[in-house]
């Protein structure tokens, strides 16, 4: 058996609002002690003939390094539940209603991962039969949530046994953090292998390396949700003044 570093949510070119291709976000990953890249693209455009396209795609950039799992983020037709899918060799289908899209993941074998529930509030909208048909909630997603996990997140948690996630949310470089899945592998590292461990819970999320699941998370929680709030007090100020700008899109 072996741990590698699972980097999650992740978005492409092949998403209508990605900015780096496979082949970059590979070597990128891969120089960063990267085992295996969960690939999420958003459900908008998606076909079947386009999925195949996709896995296909993934399976060009991967490398000895770096295994490139294609993934999909699937979304409601008000585009507030998101829900990311690993496993799958079909497409389910594009703003499905969440119970529908669960149940055909289910039934297909697929991994389903509530995205950040702090958005929109989407944590709010989880219904019990959601609950268990899925399989994992993002505690921490970057883009969304910061410096800090989820506490919207936590409740959910609190509620079920599902494996709590963390999540790049990667379209561009300021998504760049060290959160990561800590996955243990059994025999070679295949899509299959991968999907199989997350569904034994053979995983665990890590931030700076280290685990952020129950008492570790809740003893620094507090110390990073002022953290959080700092960084976006920051960033309003920096906005108000004129001398906030986007930070480059850097592929290096």
């Amino acid at each position: 058996m072996t741990w590698i570093q699972a980097v999650a949510h992740v978005h492409s070119t092949w998403s209508y609002d990605g900015s780096w291709e496979l082949s970059e976000l590979s070597a990128k990953f891969a120089s960063r002690g990267c085992g295996a890249l969960l690939m999420t693209e958003h459900d908008l455009g998606f076909t079947q003939a386009r999925f195949d396209e996709f896995r296909d795609a993934c399976a060009r950039a991967s490398s000895e390094q770096t295994l490139v799992i294609p993934g999909i983020e699937y979304s409601d037709a008000a585009n507030c539940v998101h829900v990311l899918v690993w496993g799958l060799n079909r497409f389910l289908g594009e703003a499905l209603p969440t119970l529908e899209m669960l149940r055909a993941a289910r039934e297909a074998g697929g991994f389903a991962v509530l995205a950040h529930p702090a958005r929109r509030q989407a944590g709010s909208r989880v219904e019990p039969e959601w609950l268990e048909l899925l399989d994992g909630i993002e505690h921490w997603n970057r883009k969304y949530d910061g410096w800090a996990p989820s506490g919207a997140a936590s409740r959910l948690l609190d509620q079920s046994e599902r494996v709590p996630f963390v999540g790049l949310d990667f379209h561009t470089a300021r998504q760049l953090f060290p959160l990561a899945m800590a996955v243990e592998v059994t025999g070679g590292l295949s899509e299959t292998a991968i999907v199989q461990a997350l569904r034994e819970r053979r995983c665990e999320a890590r931030a700076f390396g280290r685990a952020v699941n129950g008492s570790a998370l809740r003893l620094a929680g507090g110390a990073l949700a002022v953290a959080e709030r700092g960084r976006r007090m920051a960033a309003r100020t920096a906005r108000s003044l004129g001398v906030f700008r986007p930070a480059p899109v850097n592929k290096v």
